[in-house]
């Protein structure tokens, strides 16, 4: 009963429709009976008149919308005394928002499961060891953790113990348990194994993975979905189709009731609810697989897409290079060139930066102090060493310190970073970021899709560029480009819309610009997910041709369910034409034509299912 009560508090206008049906039923069979032919009428013209006053101002709106049609209907009903089949036009009115409600609660299950998991408590170390339960939110970096078995990971940290296994299916898909070891990174909102663990606090509660995901689905379940204006968009035809059917069924009759008849049955609830529905129940699909579309007008635009602009580094590449070669110069030794490389590269935020320091570092070679440094975005570094000015970075940028230079003959995937210590050519560094090996399979799927261009825009050098793009047989490729020049590109690119794909702080720009912008989220920067349209949680390029996928169905099956509601609304006006079809059994089957549409609108929750 408390269940009742509350839907009844949520719905007024439903719970008083049932109640007057309900009220005029008993009625109807008691010497009161007569009341019953002014109760319905005066009720159905009530609300008829609260439908009017918002359709007239959307009407002033410019805002043709379909609830024209369902006014007109009432008032045809209660004019010709079918008050009960006016009282069912009523109920479809009213019901239409809590049909609406239950279906997309439905198609957002999968978002609901995500949000209802965040994590609130952690169990910290206090200072004198003992474990103390505090709020999320309280916890800061290196803060050490305990974290129970098949309790959630509260933060983004690091395992101190030995080993456990992660359940991290809410976050990237995958079904089968990751085994990490000590030392390895462990993401929150992962379900820890059978044994407890301990773990230290690498980000706080907001900066974690799990709490941006539960920002991008909160963004998600808020969107509207744009083709509630496409139907909107039908209104008018509809309302024009049905009122013409009706008038010509009453003036080859004579008879008013008819008018009436084909109205009823004309009522566009499908077309109010199915599309929406269908939407929601893509998007909650795509996110049990690991791909969160933040906003629900982005599935329309991506299922259209004929042009994929993609990133190099970290998008067509793995994003985790590699040294492969040291070549010196001046008769400087490895170590020592690849000691100063990586002191200067620890102030840069590229990339292949991360990459020179992890070898030095692995080779155990000492950094020396730096006294200065400064980074030209895109472009490379300037660091001051004991006496020596170090520029490290792309050949045209250090080239204007060292005129001597020389390029590298590269391969495929090879990049090289080039040095100048003062005014002198110091060699270079070759790094190696092997193609992702999906890339291909990716490519060849979105062109069966329909996209008919594929891009590279890319701060890289054209030779290295160049090469990936001719392995993986790319429409275009841009190199050497600024964010600037990368925004200026995706805006002049033909045909479009327009997708952009990529994952670091450089891309937020271009991603933002795009018409839809997708990040790889699994590694890429926080920036990126923020500007982007589209986050794929999982390090697998192919999702991609997965977001595309289900954009398409999803709006497959929106408009299947348009012109289903429409088709057989139509089919029913021509058989109401005839007088076969009485006012009260006409108001029934429209709920039946409700309900056929929703199903069919339902049908997107399983696009998850053939995903991948």
């Amino acid at each position: 009963m408390t269940a009742v009560a509350a839907a009844a508090r949520q719905y007024p206008f439903v719970a008083l429709t049932v109640l007057v049906g309900a009220l005029a039923l008993a009625l109807n069979w008691t010497a009161a009976s007569a009341v019953v032919q002014w109760l319905l009428p005066l009720y159905s013209l009530g609300i008829a008149v609260r439908e009017s006053v918002s359709m007239v101002r959307r009407l002033l709106q410019r805002e043709f919308g379909l609830d024209v049609l369902a006014v007109t209907a009432i008032i045809a009903t209660v004019a010709v005394g079918e008050f009960w089949a006016s009282l069912v036009i009523v109920l479809m009115l009213t019901g239409g928002e809590a049909l609406e409600d239950f279906a997309a609660g439905r198609a957002q299950r999968e978002l609901k499961a995500l949000l209802s998991r965040v994590p609130q408590i952690a169990h910290r170390f206090g200072e004198s060891g003992e474990l103390v339960d505090v709020p999320v939110s309280a916890v800061a970096v290196g803060d050490r953790l305990v974290v129970r078995p098949s309790e959630i990971v509260p933060v983004d940290a690091v395992l101190i113990s030995a080993s456990t296994s992660m359940d991290e299916s809410s976050l990237t898909g995958e079904s089968m348990p990751v085994e990490k070891l000590a030392g390895d990174l462990v993401l929150s909102g992962s379900v820890n194994g059978s044994e407890a663990v301990t773990v230290t606090a690498a980000a706080r509660a907001s900066d974690s993975q799990y709490q941006r995901i539960v920002q991008l689905v909160s963004e998600a379940a808020a969107s509207k979905p744009p083709l509630v204006r496409l139907a909107d968009r039908y209104a008018a035809p509809f309302t024009l189709l049905a009122v013409g059917l009706a008038a010509i069924a009453w003036w080859l009759s004579g008879d008013s009731t008819r008018f009436a008849e084909v109205l009823v049955v004309a009522t566009p609830c499908p077309l109010l609810i199915a599309a929406p529905v269908a939407f929601m129940a893509g998007m909650s699909s795509a996110s049990s697989h690991g791909v969160v579309v933040k906003n629900a007008g982005t599935l329309e635009v991506l299922a259209r897409a004929r042009t994929v602009v993609f990133d190099k580094t970290g998008t067509l590449t793995n994003g985790s290079p590699e040294v492969a070669g040291i070549r010196p110069e001046g008769g400087r030794s490895e170590e020592a060139l690849l000691t100063l490389v990586a002191a200067a590269e620890q102030y840069s935020s590229h990339v292949l930066a991360a990459s020179l320091v992890k070898e030095a570092l692995a080779r155990g070679y000492k950094l020396p102090s730096v006294t200065d440094a400064r980074e030209v975005a895109t472009h490379g570094v300037t660091a001051r060493i004991g006496s020596e000015t170090v520029t490290v970075g792309k050949p045209a940028f250090v080239a204007e310190q060292a005129p001597g230079l020389t390029r590298l003959e590269l391969s495929s995937g090879e990049a090289a970073v080039y040095v100048a210590i003062d005014d002198q050519y110091a060699g270079a560094i070759v790094l190696r970021d092997e193609v992702r090996a999906e890339a291909p399979r990716m490519l060849k799927d979105l062109r069966k899709l329909g996209i008919r261009k594929t891009l590279m825009v890319t701060g890289d050098v054209e030779q290295t560029a160049r090469k990936v793009a001719d392995e993986l047989q790319l429409s275009e490729v841009h190199a050497e480009c600024l964010p600037q020049d990368k925004v200026r590109i995706v805006h002049s690119v033909t045909p479009r819309p327009v997708v952009m794909v990529g994952d670091g702080v450089n891309d937020a720009p271009v991603l933002a610009a795009a018409d839809v912008g997708i990040a790889m989220g699994a590694k890429g920067s926080t920036a990126a997910s923020e500007s982007a349209d589209i986050v794929i949680l999982v390090d697998d390029l192919y999702h991609v041709v997965s977001a595309v996928s289900v954009s398409q169905r999803t709006v497959s099956i929106a408009l299947q369910s348009i012109w289903i509601g429409i088709a057989i609304s139509v089919g029913l006006m021509l058989v109401a034409m005839t007088g076969v079809l009485p006012a009260i059994v006409g108001a029934g089957l429209q709920e039946v034509v409700d309900l056929v549409t929703i199903v069919n609108s339902l049908r997107a929750l399983s696009l998850g299912r053939k995903l991948l």
